[in-house]
């Protein structure tokens, strides 16, 4: 059959019986991964003090795709994101609003930290993270439905 046969039973994107060619962005897995292989040492630091559910049973993920973003840390329980923010990131100001919109409409908190507030004062940034998650919808019960008793 010729590419712009009509009788293909296959639409013809952009031709005969297709309609226009939609580009998909592909999930940001790969830079995903790139981001957890090149961790800054900020996010080595918070990431020792909130893996394996250390804090009060909270479970999060870092640099974890959400649409065309990643997210830095995210506790999907709590439907929160944690971004820490380099120097590069104070030209990046509107970049962040529009990002911090976005997941605002899929549902999500974002709450930003400096890597210097990580360095500096890790105990805070843990209490704001912990009054974030408290003030959400409480953590889903385990998924093996064994709940305490």
């Amino acid at each position: 059959m010729d590419e712009g046969d009509a009788s293909s039973p296959l639409p013809q994107a952009g031709g005969v019986g297709g309609g226009p060619v939609r580009r998909f962005r592909p999930r940001e897995t790969l830079k995903a991964q790139r981001l957890r292989r090149e961790t800054t040492p900020a996010e080595r630091i918070l990431w020792r003090a909130v893996s394996r559910r250390q804090l009060e049973g909270w479970k999060f993920s870092r640099q974890m795709p959400i649409g065309p973003y990643v997210a830095d840390f995210l506790c999907r329980e709590a439907k929160l994101v944690v971004e820490l923010d380099g120097i590069s990131h104070d030209v990046w100001q509107e970049e962040d609003r529009r990002r911090d919109g976005y997941m605002r409409r899929q549902g999500y908190q974002t709450i930003r930290f400096s890597n210097a507030d990580v360095f500096t004062n890790l105990e805070g940034v843990l209490m704001t993270i912990l009054s974030a998650l408290n003030s959400g919808p409480p953590p889903a019960p385990p998924a093996c439905g064994r709940g305490e008793a």
